[in-house]
């Protein structure tokens, strides 16, 4: 803890730390608030179900887009605008009789125009530490990314319950326009600037290391999402019990990225901690008594957090300067269509063979995640005693100061 201690006390670290998660905390909040707006509006969990596919679909497809786009404008430029467009789309789902077309179709611009925080905040990273620092940084950055899914949804209910639904959902929009002016704000967006990369869009997937973090990022989402459904499913919306559990997979999480995030990343780094995973989440499958839940999902939880920071140490590590911003935008693409399929295959298994179909899910994906990176073990960098910082360009990258 010392160490992270110390990274903490770099300067600049612990602000856009806390600047980025105030910025994404409506990613933990927004699913939920939607779904119990549009449902008491509605009435039909179909039509909640058909508006947060339509935001995750605009996600998914701006992930790439909106990042790209930082080295062309600046990530001042893009944040800021893809913010204030979608935070008045957001509000509009909250405050106008929308029929269910129209608030899919709002829904959708919502999520094309989610600004690019998480890869903005991690194309920043390697210039703000020294590289021994930059692999406990990304372990840091996973794990405090855990507060976001543990307090967004708690916050969430009690305000959306309590006070009502369009205040649930404006709370969010305050989290993204607050938090995201704050992280505008930050000296570090004036001091890096992401160089035009000269590759075309979706040319970065080229590079293996990035393929095997999308694809094993999905994998891992679309488990947790799976697990998500069968312990919302086993103990009901309205008990204590699945926040609960929920909230004890997160601290595993949480656990194990603080745990985890100084050893060094092999070769058979990522599999390692996908078994973990899939362990837990094959053992979770077995019972659905809360207390064993709460301990195999613990043990689940524990290679998240890690398995995440060697996704994106390895990205970092594969990929040009210019090319970070998009090649994240790629992976968080890759976890955003894994949670909706994730969700998609365990609602089917749960009509079909009850709560815990879900799991049953979640542990073959599980199994996936760490099968993929195993026999793709030669895709996988090994950053013993390297530099995890991105491959400099061959251009000078202007730097400005005071700002």
């Amino acid at each position: 803890m010392s160490s992270y201690s110390n990274l903490l006390k770099t300067r600049g670290v612990a602000r856009i730390i806390a600047a980025q998660l105030t910025a994404r905390f409506p990613f933990g909040m927004l699913s939920l608030a939607f779904l119990l707006h549009i449902e008491r509006v509605h009435d039909s969990y179909g039509a909640a179900g058909l508006v947060l596919a339509a935001l995750s679909i605009g996600q998914a497809v701006a992930g790439p887009l909106t990042s790209r786009l930082m080295g062309v404008w600046g990530m001042r430029q893009v944040i800021t605008i893809t913010m204030i467009i979608c935070a008045f789309a957001i509000s509009a789902i909250a405050l106008l009789p929308l029929t269910i077309p129209a608030a899919m179709g709002v829904a959708l611009v919502a999520g094309l125009t989610m600004p690019p925080i998480q890869p903005a905040v991690r194309t920043i990273y390697p210039k703000m530490v020294n590289s021994k620092q930059l692999t406990p940084l990304f372990s840091l950055d996973a794990s405090a990314q855990e507060i976001i899914w543990v307090v967004g949804p708690v916050i969430t209910t009690f305000v959306s319950t309590q006070i009502g639904t369009v205040w649930g959902i404006l709370l969010a929009v305050v989290f993204l326009v607050g938090g995201g002016t704050w992280f505008i704000a930050s000296p570090e967006l004036g001091r890096v600037r992401i160089p035009r990369s000269r590759r075309k869009l979706g040319a970065v997937l080229a590079k293996p290391p990035v393929l095997l973090a999308t694809i094993v990022g999905f994998l891992l989402v679309a488990a947790c999402a799976a697990i998500e459904a069968g312990v919302v499913a086993t103990f009901g919306h309205d008990g204590l019990e699945a926040g609960i559990v929920l909230a004890i997979f997160a601290v595993g999480s949480l656990v194990g990225g603080l745990s985890l995030g100084h050893v060094p990343i092999g070769p058979w780094a990522l599999a390692r901690r996908m078994l973990i995973v899939f362990v837990g989440t094959a053992l979770a499958a077995v019972s659905l008594n809360i207390w064993w839940l709460a301990v195999t999902l613990f043990i689940a939880g524990v290679g998240i957090a890690p398995a995440l920071a060697v996704m994106f140490s390895i990205v970092s590590a594969s990929v040009r300067f210019s090319d970070t911003a998009e090649a994240y935008g790629w992976v968080g693409t890759g976890q955003l269509i894994g949670a909706a399929v994730g969700s998609a295959f365990a609602g089917f298994l749960i009509d079909g063979q009850g709560a815990s179909g879900a799991f049953y899910v979640a542990g073959v994906l599980g199994l996936l995640g760490f099968l993929v990176p195993l026999v793709g073990k030669r895709w996988h960098p090994d950053l013993r005693g390297k530099d995890a910082s991105p491959i400099p360009d061959t251009e000078p990258i202007q730097t400005v100061s005071g700002l």
